[in-house]
């Protein structure tokens, strides 16, 4: 029989990469990105490609269906897990989401601050095993969401709304240092944004904002 103890987690399940996996699917990738909800697909998609086309992050279906547990793939084949996001626990009036990699170490985690997000939304991200967070996510056009939201429930008026509202939100180190911003873009029957990267961060601080901004899309949408 053959031993199979000294393989790593990525050896010994087929689909599920190593932590370095994270480095390789950051490492190249082309700013902007655009980030797609298919909105009226009869299986609830998201995925994030680079400037280049290239896919590096996709989920199906369980972004919608439950969400206090999100998997999200390499790729539209589903065949390479890279993380996964799940609630942990309630702080400050709402859910702590965390993300973890294929083998199940932290990438990071991600919170959206009750009571300051009344009128303008404000989210704070933690690296892992930090206390403080790390990174701060603000709208910096609140009024835009707004009038999107409102108008988007108007029949006929709400098609057009997303091409005239377009709200736009700013993680920023906790020393004030831009790192990287979500800004919604025009689009019909979808729902499309635009990442861009405004400073240096390591591969996992990368991904960790970009899964940050993902859950943050998906929570605005249901606040409206």
């Amino acid at each position: 029989m053959e031993d199979n103890s000294h393989q790593t987690p990525a050896q010994k399940f087929a689909g599920i990469p190593a932590a370095d996996d994270i480095a390789r699917q950051i490492s190249g990738i082309q700013y902007p990105l655009q980030l797609s909800f298919k909105i009226l697909a009869l299986a609830s998609q998201a995925s994030v490609t680079d400037a280049s086309g290239k896919t590096m992050l996709y989920t199906k279906q369980k972004m919608f269906k439950f969400r206090e547990h999100v998997e999200i793939f390499t790729d539209n084949t589903q065949a390479t897990r890279l993380a996964e996001i799940k609630a942990d626990k309630v702080i400050d009036w709402s859910a702590r989401y965390s993300s973890t990699d294929a083998s199940g170490q932290p990438i990071g985690s991600v919170g959206r601050k009750g009571w300051r997000s009344i009128w303008r939304s404000h989210y704070e991200v933690f690296n892992p095993g930090d206390a403080a967070p790390d990174f701060s996510i603000q709208e910096e056009n609140p009024g835009a969401k707004l009038i999107d939201g409102f108008l988007s429930e108007i029949p006929i008026i709400g098609m057009a709304s997303g091409y005239l509202f377009h709200p736009r939100y700013l993680a920023s180190r906790m020393n004030g240092q831009p790192a990287m911003r979500l800004e919604k873009k025009a689009a019909f029957f979808e729902g499309r944004f635009e990442i861009t990267k405004c400073g240096e961060m390591t591969p996992r601080e990368e991904l960790n904002l970009i899964l940050s901004f993902m859950m943050l899309v998906m929570l605005e949408r249901r606040r409206g």
